[in-house]
């Protein structure tokens, strides 16, 4: 599908680590790109770190989810300009398979971790310059990934009703 703009991505993934590591960090990043331009020179994307997602150190956990921007908001480039913005937890594993469901809609898009009724983590803005394009899946090195069950839908833009606000803390 190239046109994907607005609508839903859900895909099934199972991540382990490679042994041995290729080098110390490895997590098990495993997503989905999304709107990937046909030349592949820029996408969003949202992906989880498998081996932090039920840590026991909330700062760890806080790292369980990324979304970025390529090519010019890789993921350090948004934790330098917006801590913490960027990034949050979600009830992930190694060794088990995670239903990923990502629900985008203009600039935001909102992430669903395993049919759980509410989501894990939300980008208010994404900041890619890519308004349509592909959907891909991603492994990182250092990663054994599985997807299985990808379901791609498309759906026009749901604008915000009037008087619909949010709240603010």
């Amino acid at each position: 599908m190239e046109d994907f703009e607005n609508g839903t991505i859900e895909v099934k993934m199972y991540s382990q680590l490679k042994d041995p590591a290729p080098y110390s960090g490895i997590a098990g990043f495993i997503g989905l790109f999304f709107r990937v331009a046909p030349d592949d020179s820029a996408f969003e994307s949202i992906y989880v770190r498998p081996k932090v997602g039920r840590s026991s150190n909330q700062r760890f956990r806080n790292h369980a989810v990324q979304y970025f921007s390529y090519p010019d908001y890789k993921f350090d480039t948004l934790r330098k300009i917006a801590p913490y913005q960027y990034e949050g937890s979600a009830p992930v594993a190694l060794n088990e398979w995670i239903t990923m469901r990502i629900e985008v809609n203009g600039e935001t898009a909102e992430l669903f971790i395993n049919d759980l009724k509410y989501s894990s983590f939300i980008v208010d803005k994404m900041v890619g310059k890519t308004k349509k394009g592909f959907v891909g899946l991603y492994v990182d090195i250092g990663t054994i990934g599985y997807f299985r069950d990808l379901k791609v839908t498309k759906r026009a833009l749901q604008v915000k009703k009037a008087g619909e606000k949010e709240i603010a803390i």
